[in-house]
């Protein structure tokens, strides 16, 4: 595909890990790599912080009758999860992680455009990160992570102003990086590598790029406003001061929608690279594939309205959102048939990234379906504010997203350590989240069909066995989630050498050094070849 760098040149030049390896050196840094793994401690602490509040979420839920914690305490803990899941680890993961780490070496650039402005993300996510952990530590938040009025502009004791302030400053880090990977793409991509030429990782990326840029500053409006109305008592959205709730519904859906797709297309990004590696085949309809990219991004930006089925609109409206939601689902499904594609008479191997990259599709195939239930209208007012939006949610969110998180970390840690890992703890641990994600929510879809409201601590005791084998699930998912902490750190200090290339994988990233050199290549890269050239 590239033109190699010369083997004595790449020998003689220092891994970014290796070169100057004090505090400052990292806390100072402009390199892309290092900023991503800053980048990856940070969300990793703030995942498990989210699943602490989840473990407890569940072990209350074990017995219908809420008495391990009080109402308002539960309120508190699946607000925490929500908005430490979501604003903190979902959307920033892949696009700051992987994102940052790979797109400038996958386009044969030595940096982002704006090295300095990455940097700033970075610290203005911890700013925002510790202002919203703050607020949910001292004394919690009771709204729920979709801040609804009139309960976090009226109703709500809790500390709202500073939680929103802190989701401000968060959007404010995807704003800035979104940037950078657009002007990034634009500017700086290596000569012979053209728009199609681009690996899908890298389209994922840009679209999602451009939901950032465009819909960030619409959630910051609105966050703005509860916190004047919640302060100065001005009338926006609190019907007692002559306000409209369905005002921020609207404004919040049409960021929070996209949303989800900045948190998906990212993920079906890494899906794209891993199939066809392990697969041994390019990927079947490439171009296809970028236009569905494209597609999903665009369209996202007119569904927002389904989430408002039952809220009051018009019926009219419904109908319009409901048949832009079917609407969305065909590139979606383009993605799932091509992959399907890609597959098909390949020389597959079932290495760990690999079944990452099956269990998305497998979990992600799940969660869309059923999003076509919740898209119907009538079917939709049966199934709202129940679990069956839940386990949608997190079949979508969880089971998609952070497969393919940990597909990505997986596929790509030997590039960014240069150390393997025990392929067999790997594989164990794919299997132990993709078994432990289904007990737990797969449950839950039938205990919405059976008409169980979400958000409430006690229940009737019909629904335990469901919620006790969700419950269960819960335990079996968190050991699945620690194990590739383990041996991701034994493989630093133990690990064997896997060499530059040890999927045989054919994207720019991979020609250069492992661990990458601070400037990522020895000598500017040039296409030649269409991406994934691969052969059986």
């Amino acid at each position: 595909m590239t033109s190699a760098p010369e083997t004595a040149e790449r020998a003689q030049a220092p891994s970014y890990l290796a070169e100057d390896f004090t505090l400052w050196s990292w806390l100072g840094t402009h390199d892309h790599k290092r900023i991503a793994v800053l980048y990856m401690l940070s969300i990793t602490l703030f995942f498990f912080i989210g699943g602490l509040a989840a473990a407890l979420i569940r072990l209350e839920l074990a017995t219908p009758q809420g008495d391990l914690v009080t109402a308002e305490t539960y309120n508190k803990l699946f607000t925490a999860h929500g908005v430490i899941m979501v604003w903190l680890f979902l959307i920033p993961s892949i696009p700051a992680v992987l994102g940052n780490f790979l797109m400038p070496m996958m386009i044969g650039a030595r940096d982002l455009a704006f090295p300095r402005l990455n940097l700033a993300s970075w610290y203005v996510y911890l700013a925002g990160g510790a202002l919203t952990l703050g607020a949910l530590l001292a004394g919690g938040v009771d709204t729920g992570w979709t801040f609804y009025t009139p309960f976090s502009s009226m109703f709500s004791n809790s500390n709202v102003v500073l939680a929103l302030l802190g989701i401000l400053v968060l959007g404010f880090s995807s704003i800035l990086t979104g940037l950078n990977f657009i002007v990034t793409v634009h500017t700086m991509r290596a000569p012979g590598m053209t728009w199609f030429r681009l690996p899908l990782f890298v389209w994922a990326n840009y679209a999602t790029a451009i939901i950032l840029v465009l819909a960030t500053p619409v959630l910051a409006m609105t966050l703005v406003l509860v916190g004047i109305e919640r302060v100065f008592q001005v009338g926006i959205f609190d019907p007692a001061l002559g306000g409209d709730p369905l005002l921020f519904q609207h404004l919040f859906w049409f960021y929070s929608h996209p949303a989800v797709y900045i948190m998906v297309l990212p993920a079906m990004g890494v899906v794209s690279e891993i199939i066809p590696c392990f697969a041994r085949r390019p990927v079947f309809g490439y171009r296809f594939m970028a236009y569905a990219i494209l597609g999903i991004a665009v369209i996202g930006f007119l569904v927002w309205g389904h989430h408002m089925f039952v809220s009051g609109q018009s019926v009219y409206a419904g109908m319009v959102f409901s048949l832009l939601s079917f609407l969305v689902a065909i590139p979606s499904a383009v993605k799932v048939f091509n992959w399907t594609a890609t597959l098909y008479k390949g020389s597959i191997t079932f290495s760990a990234p690999m079944l990452y990259a099956l269990g998305f599709v497998g979990l992600f195939t799940i969660g869309g379906l059923t999003g076509l239930f919740l898209a119907a209208l009538a079917l939709d007012v049966h199934l709202s504010d129940t679990y069956f939006v839940v386990a949608h949610f997190h079949y979508i969110m969880v089971g998609g997203s952070v497969m393919a998180y940990l597909g990505a970390i997986h596929f790509w840690w030997p590039k960014m350590t240069g150390r393997m890992y025990p392929e067999s703890w790997g594989r164990a641990a794919a299997a132990i989240i993709f078994f432990g994600f289904n007990l737990t929510f797969f449950p839950q879809f039938l205990l919405g069909y059976q008409g169980m409201p979400r958000r409430y601590h006690s229940y009737p005791s019909e629904f335990q066995v469901l919620h006790l084998l969700s419950s269960a699930g819960a335990v079996v998912l968190a050991l699945g989630y620690l194990l590739p902490l383990a041996y991701f750190g034994w493989s630093l200090l133990y690990g064997r050498r896997g060499g530059d290339n040890p999927w045989r994988a054919t994207g720019l990233e991979w020609q250069t050094a492992s661990p990458p050199p601070t400037d990522n290549f020895a000598q500017a890269p040039v296409v030649t070849q269409e991406p994934y050239a691969y052969r059986q």
